[in-house]
């Protein structure tokens, strides 16, 4: 919209108004401005349309037959306008729409669709699109609402809530495997072993976190087998393939039942949980809707 149609709508409004109000006076009152500068806006409307609205006497006001189908139409058209206000405040107060996250399938599993699992009956016009993505993809650029991440992988820049707790990373193997090959007593050790890789979607391998003597330390780890997902990486070290590095959430049963060894504990990792991040505070009802589903409380 340019600045001419600006000021037009602005004296289509001032006209109703005069012609409802039928004075000049009240509807310089309801505008908060002068008579004069009421006037003027008339006038410069009547100029544009080359048309007289008004018949002005001293006592009375009254629109002319022009200004009788301008106001009907000006009125019908206001009228519609304030309904779709109407309209975006219902929006603005109900969440709806679709929210689309971007997220690991193992954070999809461990929080996201626990969390969200009630939606459908407390915000049934809420739809959520819960894409598994292990390229750290740019979520503006790739069109999502919010991203799940562990907390220091977030885009800086980012708003950030923490939907989880700190996370536990561990290296692990079969009793065939460490039977075979035996156990690696460093993380320096792994290099003589057959580690399982990690690749991210979008290209990068992932480097190994520890702690050694109180300081980060990354292993670039090699061996015969890489993978995309945790969930693979953990069946291939059940069937001794090798040696894998996975979130200790993810392993509970197979390190209860004996299928996993967890070693290398004194050097392990913690990352600091999944946040979820989005680029700014103006968000929709929806996606406040999720955020404080979210949350850790």
């Amino acid at each position: 919209m340019n600045m001419r149609q600006q000021e037009n709508y602005n004296e289509l409004h001032a006209f109703l108004l005069v012609a409802q109000e039928s004075s000049f006076t009240k509807a310089a009152v309801k505008l908060g401005i002068s008579q004069s500068a009421l006037s003027r806006s008339i006038k410069l409307l009547e100029q544009r349309l080359g048309l007289q609205l008004f018949t002005r006497t001293t006592r009375s006001l009254s629109l002319t037959h022009a200004g009788k189908a301008l106001f009907v139409t000006a009125e019908q058209s206001f009228s519609l306008l304030d309904e779709k206000l109407d309209g975006l405040k219902h929006l603005r107060e109900t969440p709806a729409g679709l929210v689309r996250i971007s997220a690991g399938q193992y954070a999809i599993d461990k929080v996201l669709l626990p969390k969200l699992a009630k939606f459908k009956q407390l915000y049934p016009d809420i739809e959520l699109e819960l894409i598994s993505d292990t390229a750290l993809s740019d979520i503006i650029s790739t069109q999502f609402d919010a991203g799940v991440r562990f907390g220091s992988l977030v885009t800086e820049g980012m708003i950030s809530v923490r939907i989880d707790y700190d996370e536990e990373i561990a290296v692990v193997g079969s009793p065939d495997y460490f039977h075979e090959f035996g156990f690696p007593k460093t993380p320096v050790e792994l290099n003589e072993h057959n580690c399982l890789g990690y690749r991210f979607m979008g290209g990068g391998m992932y480097h190994w976190d520890f702690m050694i003597d109180g300081q980060p330390y990354k292993l670039k780890t090699q061996g015969q087998w890489v993978f995309s997902t945790d969930y693979s990486v953990i069946d291939a070290a059940k069937r001794g393939l090798g040696i894998g590095y996975v979130p200790t959430d993810m392993i509970k049963d197979e390190l209860k039942n004996g299928k996993l060894i967890h070693i290398l504990r004194e050097f392990s990792h913690t990352f600091s949980g999944f946040h979820l991040y989005y680029p700014h505070h103006n968000v929709s009802p929806a996606l406040r809707a999720v955020i404080d589903a979210l949350k850790l409380k």
